[in-house]
């Protein structure tokens, strides 16, 4: 905790408010892109099944 007010007072709150925001939303993001791939895995199985007749 104390380093984190260190780098507080040496680069200022707006700084280190962005670098933590940004940390945090890297592993959502991560989760994001995972989901939206099996979206469209899934999609595309959807497509193939109904081009099939079924």
């Amino acid at each position: 905790m104390e380093t984190l007010m260190t780098q507080v007072g040496n680069f200022g709150f707006p700084v280190v408010l962005s670098i933590y925001l940004l940390v945090r939303i890297e592993g959502k993001l991560d989760k994001l892109t995972e989901s939206i791939q099996q979206l469209s895995q899934i999609l595309g199985a959807v497509k193939g099944l109904k081009a099939q007749g079924h």
